[in-house]
């Protein structure tokens, strides 16, 4: 055994351990569970946020999508400034609104809102279908870090479960808690070796940032730039806009909004998290660095680009340290995603079939439903060949359908109705589902169109889709609700 995988094992065995022990002293009923009992101050709110959006994603995709790229990969930034922006007004309006009614899942507050379990069902279902594409996503991430950091003495698949076996237990056991002490970890870990990467590589092969910029355009040229046509500044800006609405929809992010003691903690973090985006920058000098020094890595070989340069500048143990790191942003938000889901289908689905029930029967059937949760996402892990990137874009286009009904909500004088919250939530979805399985653009199917609005982000048009029908059917029966009651 390498000393880089020792050092991954030593790392998971820390995380294991910390995950464990933060139950010590709990009742872990479903409020301890799945949102810590509503008491964690700004540093946990904070490190929880952290660690379900700086990801493998954020190790492995955002460099692999400047590798492959170029300017298009900067959208990554974009987006993320824009929803904390939002977050200093959005989040504490939600947060007092699941206080006083006791909510604990994203759904709850949809039941809430619109007085309907059986949207609180829909809800769930489109949370729990995005987040396995998210889940594949940690999970495939940490296959590859594992096994790359480890120079090939651990497979993928072996990583992968043993991963999954981990995180899958201490979820169990300590739930959200143990996702907090573990970001603990990753944070640290992540902010030191993503910094010193994006800043040591660029000057050791290039002799400086500009120097390897200069570089790349020389190699490549217009690379550095949006292209004219598919990923241009239409495509940009739809994209910008689509992931920022989808920000706050995924049912682990909106589920660790509850979690804070008080809404202080929102805007604190609001003024935090757009200064941490810049962490991505270091991680996309990364790929970026890789581009000329270790060329010809397509499709999705293109997000081992951070692994391999690494792999080829540094000794074995701090190839061991880059993977400790990996693996972490793998383990943070793949538990808090399992805990949301199995919290989802036992709380907002279960429950509303089963309404006798008990708290302490979901309690343990969300419990028991993690493996389940698990399985599924290794099934589909071990299938297909996505890029990181494009497995996140997915989801996002799938947990934005929420967005409508959810912003809507919030209005003193809301005027959709709980149908059609319904019905503009299917058709958004129907769409965005015929579009992934058909490979559709918005060129093909408007050929005719001028270029800018053919290479618009085709999510645009589920939530176009997704908008109109929820208006017509809320019209219609507003106006039928109104006959019947004259």
């Amino acid at each position: 055994m390498n000393v880089a995988l020792l050092i991954i094992f030593a790392f998971l065995l820390l995380s294991l351990y910390l995950g464990i022990r933060a139950r010590k002293g709990k009742d872990m009923n479903l409020e301890q569970w799945t949102i810590g009992g509503r008491g964690f101050g700004t540093l946990f709110v904070f490190l929880l946020m952290a660690g379900e959006i700086y990801t493998t994603f954020t190790f492995l995709g955002g460099s692999g999508w400047a590798y492959d790229k170029g300017a298009p990969t900067f959208y990554i930034i974009s987006y993320g400034c824009l929803a904390y922006i939002i977050s200093y007004w959005l989040l504490p309006t939600v947060w007092k609104y699941a206080k006083e009614n006791h909510l604990m899942s994203q759904s709850d507050f949809f039941v809430s809102k619109y007085k309907s379990p059986v949207l609180g069902i829909l809800v769930s279902l489109v949370g729990v279908i995005a987040l396995i594409p998210y889940l594949v996503l940690q999970l495939k991430g940490l296959g590859i870090i594992v096994s790359e950091a480890s120079y090939g003495s651990i497979s993928p698949t072996l990583a992968i479960w043993i991963g999954v076996i981990a995180v899958t237990f201490y979820v169990m056991v300590s739930g959200i808690h143990g996702s907090a002490w573990t970001s603990v970890v990753k944070d640290i870990m992540i902010l030191v070796v993503v910094v010193f990467l994006g800043i040591y590589l660029p000057f050791h092969y290039y002799g400086g940032i500009q120097p390897m910029f200069e570089a790349i355009d020389k190699a490549k040229p217009g690379f550095l730039v949006l292209p004219e046509t598919g990923m241009s500044v239409s495509w940009f800006v739809s994209t910008v806009l689509l992931t920022t609405l989808g920000f706050y929809m995924w049912p682990h992010t909106f589920g660790s909004i509850y979690s804070a003691k008080n809404e202080k903690v929102f805007r604190k973090n609001a003024m935090i998290m757009p200064l941490y985006q810049l962490v991505l920058l270091f991680v996309f000098f990364v790929g970026f660095a890789a581009i000329l020094q270790v060329p010809n890595l397509e499709g999705s070989q293109a997000d081992l680009a951070l692994l391999r340069l690494s792999i080829q500048t540094f000794d074995p143990w701090f190839v061991g340290i880059i993977g400790a790191a990996g693996l972490l942003t793998a383990m943070v938000p793949g538990s808090m995603i399992l805990m949301t889901a199995s919290t989802l289908l036992a709380k907002n689905v279960y429950k509303a079939v089963s309404p006798s029930a008990t708290d302490a029967q979901i309690s343990a059937l969300a419990k028991y439903l993690v493996p389940v949760i698990a399985l599924v996402s290794l099934y589909f892990t071990f299938q297909g060949g996505n890029t990181i990137v494009t497995l996140l874009l997915m989801g996002y286009s799938l947990v934005t359908q929420l967005f409508p009904a959810f912003v809507f909500s919030l209005a003193k004088n809301n005027f959709v109705t709980r149908q059609g919250a319904f019905a503009g939530i299917i058709a958004g979805v129907a769409t965005v589902a015929y579009i992934t399985i058909s490979g559709t653009t918005i060129g093909t199917l408007f050929p005719s169109l001028p270029q800018a609005i053919q290479d618009l982000n085709v999510g645009i048009v589920a939530l176009i889709a997704n908008i109109v029908v929820m208006t017509v059917v809320s019209l219609v029966t507003t106006r039928t609700v109104n006959v019947n009651c004259e």
